[in-house]
């Protein structure tokens, strides 16, 4: 799939695009914004004007509006830039006609991050995760991307037929490989839904969360491992498992791949049996940035997800990383505006609904390394009690370490 990468346009610096909707205000597009900025640098462009337009919906034919197009247009004439990225999956349609009429590379949100993706996957498994996710990307969007096609239809009639022709081969070589693809990754279920076999009747613990929460490295910390872990989105792209022990009590925990908003159909299809982890797990630890503005809305957007993958709801701890980052902006006391969450303490946010939460909610910071003990002993006592559930004959044993430990 070199074909379809953006490596030709890396380190260059790109127009980002992104509509105010009834369904995103402008706060939002903000934030999606800055967003598919950090997406941009992790791809390796650099992140450059941005660009908004408040429309009911996003216009059919162009995204945009015309005039707005044209402003973009004479900006990138001006600056002498060729690559813009629009916060949202693009219809063939669009893509054409905008292409058509900026004549400069068009990404949208969904190709950026499947780009991503490619850089990123390390394993043969997750190599060919990403591939079928883009040759289904690609399929309906052939007549754009093969442009060679455009050379040949200018012939008259018999060259058209040609290059008819030729994307009808184009389709069925696309559509053969996406079945290839299917069929490899079959094979490699089979052989990783035997390794999870293998494991046994081990508690199993899957970390999930919005991507650059701090997952890989509370990894580290609770397996005393070396996970790979980076402030980029979409640093981990393979499962990892590692066993763990606390005290004398062993389990797995699992490292999946971070969620982020609008994660493209395809790639969360694609990694159906990466997320069989998160299916099997008796226990999920859900990691929270609490430092992050809109911590509440990646929590929901991670809780959809995880409703996409699996129906049945499973026991969850709520870990708010990041407390050590935790800033808000105190108001001062003759500001009679209304309070905002930058004015919220992270005290006062304890004390909210999360104080509710008892003991499905802690505050950590991976890391500083604050509260990990106090994480262990929350991870020891859930992880025992669904032992026991599963082994009876064993709450002895326990009860006798835990005696001659006192």
């Amino acid at each position: 799939m070199k074909d379809f990468v953006i490596s030709e346009s890396k380190n260059k610096e790109a127009v980002l695009v992104g509509l105010i909707t009834q369904e995103q205000n402008e706060e939002q597009v903000k934030e999606y914004l800055d967003e598919l900025a950090f997406l941009a640098e992790t791809a390796g462009i650099a992140p450059g004007k941005k660009f908004t337009q408040k429309l009911d919906k996003p216009n059919p034919v162009t995204f945009v509006g015309t005039g707005k197009l044209q402003e973009i247009k004479q900006y990138m004439e001006d600056n002498e830039l060729d690559l813009v990225i629009f916060d949202d999956e693009l219809s063939p349609k669009q893509i054409r006609n905008i292409e058509k009429e900026l004549q400069v590379k068009i990404l949208d949100r969904t190709s950026l991050i499947l780009d991503i993706f490619a850089m990123r996957a390390q394993t043969a498994y997750a190599k060919t995760q990403v591939e079928l996710a883009q040759y289904q990307y690609v399929l309906p969007r052939l007549t754009r991307l093969w442009t060679h096609l455009d050379r040949q239809r200018g012939g008259g009639a018999m060259m058209r037929g040609v290059g008819e022709t030729q994307l009808e081969t184009d389709r069925r070589i696309v559509t053969d490989k996406i079945a290839k693809l299917k069929e490899d990754l079959k094979g490699i279920d089979k052989q990783m839904a035997s390794q999870r076999k293998n494991r046994g009747k081990m508690v199993r613990v899957a970390l999930v969360g919005y991507t650059n929460v701090g997952k890989s490295t509370l990894m580290n910390l609770l397996s005393k491992s070396e996970v790979f872990a980076e402030n980029k989105l979409f640093a981990t792209l393979d499962t990892t498992v590692r066993k763990v022990i606390i005290d004398n009590l062993p389990f797995l925990l699992s490292d999946t791949v971070g969620f982020i908003r609008k994660l493209p159909t395809n790639l969360v299809e694609s990694f159906k049996s990466t997320l069989d982890e998160v299916r099997e797990a008796d226990l999920l630890l859900h990691v929270v940035d609490i430092s992050h503005p809109n911590f509440e809305e990646q929590i929901e957007i991670v809780n959809k997800t995880l409703l996409e993958i699996d129906k049945e709801e499973k026991p969850t701890i709520l870990i708010f990383n990041k407390a050590d980052a935790f800033t808000y902006k105190p108001k001062d006391e003759d500001d009679l505006t209304p309070r905002t969450k930058e004015n919220v303490s992270l005290d006062e946010l304890k004390q909210s609904w999360m104080n509710k939460m008892h003991d499905d909610c802690i505050f950590i910071s991976a890391k500083q390394k604050m509260n990990i003990d106090e994480l262990k002993s929350m991870l020891y006592e859930r992880v025992k009690a669904i032992h026991i559930a599963r082994y009876p004959y064993n709450d002895f044993l326990f009860q006798k370490y835990e005696e001659d430990v006192e």
